[in-house]
């Protein structure tokens, strides 16, 4: 059985590709990316989103698609179309769609784009598996050495409680539905056992590292400009600033498990991200 990989050279893509070299052999794998010579020890295909009159010819063979949604937003609805249409033409038999937390209610802008691609698998011909994922810990981790050097670690949460989990927790359970059966239909709500408030994180980096760095709540535009002040583009912060703001009204919280329940195990403590992120 071919897997395809789309993405594959990204973060998380290159977790997931890790994750099945242990549940399948390397000669199953096809990693589907612009620049194949980013990709060592699996076969590799040029595989570019906006291209969709190349992308059936990359798919041929391949069995089982994992789609990673794209990550230039506004455009990802037309290139994730592009890729199920050519998977359609390909005879790919399911697509794995990495989604996002409850796309049907959340209010995070960027659930629109997810949900559209969502009706789009569940209108096609093909069966399919879609993994909601949450939010990942280290877009919160990757914030430590500023606040370390700022002395404070800053966001517009306020005390929302946030179930996130590492990309490696996403990544193995991507690879089990990938390799695994009886997934075919079924839409994964996927979260961090361990939920945590902005504050309580903040107490946890002062703890680790020795040094007092308080959570500093800012309004939505206040966060955005300080964001743009740290050389962050001004839309990019300012979706940065709107999903915070998200997160203070339970959009990044869920209690059901879900993800452990497939990896078999507890997923990783934001703790423990902490503690390699200032290694």
């Amino acid at each position: 059985m071919k897997i395809g990989i789309t993405g594959a050279s990204g973060q998380l893509g290159n977790h997931v590709i890790e994750q099945l070299k242990k549940r399948t052999d390397a000669g199953n794998l096809v990693a589907l990316i612009r620049n194949p010579a980013n990709i060592e020890g699996i076969e590799a295909r040029v595989f570019d989103y906006e291209k969709p009159e190349e992308l059936a010819s990359a798919l041929e063979g391949i069995e089982t698609l994992l789609l990673i949604s794209g990550n230039e937003i506004g455009s990802r609805a037309r290139q994730h179309e592009n890729v199920i249409s050519a998977a359609e033409k390909a005879q790919v038999k399911r697509i794995v769609y990495t989604s996002i937390l409850r796309a049907d209610s959340s209010q995070i802008s960027l659930a629109g784009e997810h949900l559209t691609t969502e009706l789009r698998l569940k209108s096609s011909d093909l069966s399919y598996t879609i993994l909601r994922n949450g939010w990942y810990t280290e877009n919160y981790t990757a914030s430590i050495p500023g606040a370390l050097q700022g002395g404070a670690f800053i966001g517009s949460a306020a005390d929302g409680k946030i179930a996130s989990a590492s990309r490696i927790d996403y990544a193995e359970a991507a690879a089990v539905v990938l390799t695994e059966e009886g997934h075919e239909g079924k839409t994964y709500e996927l979260a961090g056992d361990h939920a945590y408030t902005l504050s309580e994180f903040a107490q946890e980096i002062s703890k680790q590292s020795g040094k007092d760095i308080p959570y500093q709540n800012l309004a939505e535009k206040d966060f955005a400009q300080a964001l743009k002040g740290f050389g962050i583009p001004d839309a990019f912060a300012e979706g940065l600033a709107s999903w915070d703001v998200c997160a203070s009204k339970g959009d990044l919280f869920d209690d059901g498990k879900m993800l452990s329940k497939l990896i078999g195990r507890p997923t990783t403590p934001y703790s423990v991200a902490i503690k390699e992120a200032l290694a």
